[in-house]
């Protein structure tokens, strides 16, 4: 198990984080842009560096970079932006030690043709995909934003990104429960999953969550579950610390 930063991560500095994990027993993280831990492309070579040593000289692993990078958009400088962006930060994870970048759908555009922009976003995939593979990066896709997260349509995006370095990061959404349910769902997708799933508070709100990991467990996955919370207590790694026990007891 391990943890997305947003948001019970994203006011810790990079030593709180990394101090926090190892007392929690998360033992990935995937850190996001704009946070207080300030892993940005800004950083120069040196920070890099000592970044990656931080990382190597913990018990936690740098999974990965959660960057809000989108590509439905039907303004061509900002595709062409998002893309340039993405590349930026694979160079970032390869330099600091993770091993991919989140990347979402985040919508259609109001009055764009729907085939259209699944298109769009496939073929974008396609190419930081191949950039990420020169970098030893995957480009981990989180199943995200109106219209976009229904599975039916992710899993039309991922028959145009057909590239091998491509992944569908799970997300844990209400979309999955509809049309034939969370296994059909769950099965429309499975083939091209990676390794990373982002999960929510496992004892809040209806979603069935010892069902999905019956489900994880069924297919032998061993990638990260990640918590990527959305509630705020106030003792972060108390909290931590009980969804972590609520997976080893689903998990067990």
């Amino acid at each position: 198990m391990g943890l997305v930063t947003y948001l019970w991560g994203k006011d810790m500095n990079l030593e709180e984080l990394i101090t926090n994990c190892e007392k929690a027993e998360f033992w990935g993280v995937e850190v996001r842009t704009q946070h207080k831990h300030g892993v940005e492309p800004s950083l120069n070579a040196k920070q890099r560096k000592e970044i990656r040593k931080r990382f190597r000289d913990s018990k936690v692993e740098l999974v990965g970079y959660g960057s809000n990078c989108e590509y439905h958009s039907d303004d061509p400088a900002k595709l062409k932006a998002n893309i340039e962006q993405t590349k930026e930060f694979i160079q970032l994870m390869h330099d600091c030690g993770g091993t991919g970048v989140k990347v979402k759908p985040n919508g259609f555009p109001k009055a764009g043709d729907k085939k259209k922009t699944i298109e769009q976003i496939g073929r974008s995939l396609n190419e930081v995909a191949e950039y990420g593979e020169g970098f030893g990066q995957k480009i981990r896709v989180e199943v995200h934003g109106k219209g976009t997260s229904d599975l039916p349509v992710i899993r039309d995006i991922f028959e145009v990104a057909d590239h091998p370095n491509v992944y569908v990061c799970w997300n844990c959404n209400n979309q999955d429960l509809e049309g034939d349910g969370l296994e059909g769902n769950f099965n429309m997708v499975k083939d091209r999953f990676g390794d990373t799933v982002h999960i929510r508070e496992m004892n809040v709100g209806n979603y069935p969550y010892p069902k999905l990991i019956k489900l994880f467990t069924k297919m032998d996955y061993s990638g990260w579950i990640l918590l990527e919370a959305r509630t705020n207590p106030a003792d972060k790694v108390k909290a931590m610390i009980e969804q972590r026990e609520i997976f080893e007891k689903l998990t067990s």
